[in-house]
């Protein structure tokens, strides 16, 4: 498995929200979120469905 070095205050900070949101360790939590962001990227329509839905709702023109 790889490691990555990441600052001690952001690492602080994921420790909070993850222990907040419920996962069992940071690591977890940071997985998931790598993950989350990694689909949404590779999706790449997901940015024209919401511009399509502000639209719909007359947020943008």
């Amino acid at each position: 498995m790889a490691k990555i070095k990441i600052e001690s205050g952001l690492y602080d900070r994921v420790k909070e929200v993850a222990e907040v949101a419920g996962y069992a360790t940071a690591d977890e939590f940071i997985i998931h979120m790598i993950e989350k962001e990694l689909a949404q990227l590779e999706t790449g329509g997901d940015e024209d469905a919401l511009a399509e839905q502000l639209r719909g709702l007359g947020y943008i023109e």
